[in-house]
């Protein structure tokens, strides 16, 4: 059903990025799915890169949008079957920002919109959205979450 909703908005669920450090994708603890930080990469590639202003809002939301769609990859390969997805429990969520940029939380609303559309009360969610100095490989956004899921 969820799978059914993704394919719908026409989405489709890239292979998952590997990790561009020491660390693992996800780790799974009781019912919870804790994934690491995804970045808009598709391909091995970096979507969108660059600092984050006023000008380039809209790309910097499809660059949230992109992270979003990586976190359901990852969950995907986790958990096999997205419909045992029972809530998305918290986003955070950081922008690579000018520091004049104080718009975070609207790029990071791609994201968060996405969620609520795919999964509709299991999306919402608990969420932080922080401007930040840099990020990984220059991307303007990186995003981990907290998923509950079912057995």
């Amino acid at each position: 059903m969820i799978e059914e909703k993704i394919k719908s908005l026409d989405i489709t669920l890239p292979n998952p990025p590997t990790p561009a450090g020491s660390y693992i994708p996800a780790v799974k603890t009781g019912n919870l799915l804790f994934i690491s930080g995804q970045i808009p990469m598709e391909d091995g590639k970096v979507l969108f890169t660059g600092k984050v202003s006023d000008d380039n809002l809209e790309t910097a939301q499809k660059s949230a949008r992109m992270c979003a769609i990586n976190l359901l990859a990852q969950m995907k390969r986790e958990l096999g079957n997205l419909d045992r997805v029972t809530r998305i429990v918290r986003l955070s969520g950081f922008v690579n920002s000018d520091p004049e940029f104080y718009q975070h939380p609207k790029v990071i609303n791609a994201a968060s919109d996405l969620f609520f559309e795919i999964f509709g009360d299991k999306g919402k969610h608990s969420r932080i959205a922080m401007g930040v100095a840099c990020l990984p490989l220059n991307s303007m956004t990186e995003i981990d979450a907290v998923i509950e899921f079912s057995d």
